[in-house]
């Protein structure tokens, strides 16, 4: 289980969390809803070490992990909202950039890996494809496989079906839920209560103060 204790974090004179608590079930799906301001999306940046907590605890299967070290203990692996993949580089190149820069994997090892999740999420045969030639569904899956690179303990997702056409979004979903199945603990940001409601284990809504 992740649990969240005591959490503060301030934007200049903005208080975002103050003394806030959460837990998240082990292999289940936690989808944090509510306008945007609230603080959706630092949340998760949080947890994955890219901004940083001011005080509190975060405690995953009963060991505190240091706030200054989230980022190197993989705790969350991040989706985002716009995938962020680079356009110049092939969708293999995207996946084993993290892996081989920051956890100092080799580059056969770190292909041979990304291979397999290509596979596991449908994409195989698109390891040499650049982002501009892939769909909305296949950019999402792609920003899938990028974070489990990293074999994260949680996936966090950043409104991953904003913009998508229903079609895609029902893509979307299925992912999540496969997800699910294989045992992976999930949050996802989303402003689509509907969206909320098809996939989530437990829904937490955040509002801005």
């Amino acid at each position: 289980m992740l649990a969240l204790k005591n959490i503060s974090k301030q934007f200049g004179h903005k208080q975002i969390f103050k003394n806030f608590n959460l837990n998240v079930e082990e292999g289940k799906i936690l989808a944090v809803v509510g306008p945007s301001g609230g603080g959706k999306t630092t949340l998760l940046r949080m947890l994955a070490g890219l901004e940083k907590i001011d005080s509190g605890q975060v405690i995953y299967r009963d060991k505190e992990v240091s706030l200054d070290h989230l980022e190197a203990e993989n705790l969350l692996g991040f989706v985002f909202q716009d995938f962020q993949l680079f356009p110049h580089l092939t969708v293999f190149e995207n996946l084993i950039l993290s892996p081989t820069k920051t956890l100092g994997m080799t580059k056969a090892d770190a292909l041979k890996k990304a291979e397999e999740l290509l596979a596991k999420l449908g994409l195989e045969g698109y390891g040499d494809a650049y982002p501009f030639s892939l769909s909305g569904g296949q950019k999402q899956r792609v920003a899938f496989a990028r974070a489990m690179m990293i074999d994260p303990k949680i996936i966090g997702y950043d409104e991953p079906t904003s913009a998508l056409d229903p079609e895609l979004r029902q893509e979307v979903e299925k992912l999540i839920l496969q997800n699910r199945d294989t045992g992976i603990t999930q949050i996802v940001i989303t402003h689509d209560m509907e969206f909320a409601q098809d996939i989530a284990d437990d829904i937490l809504t955040i509002n801005p103060k």
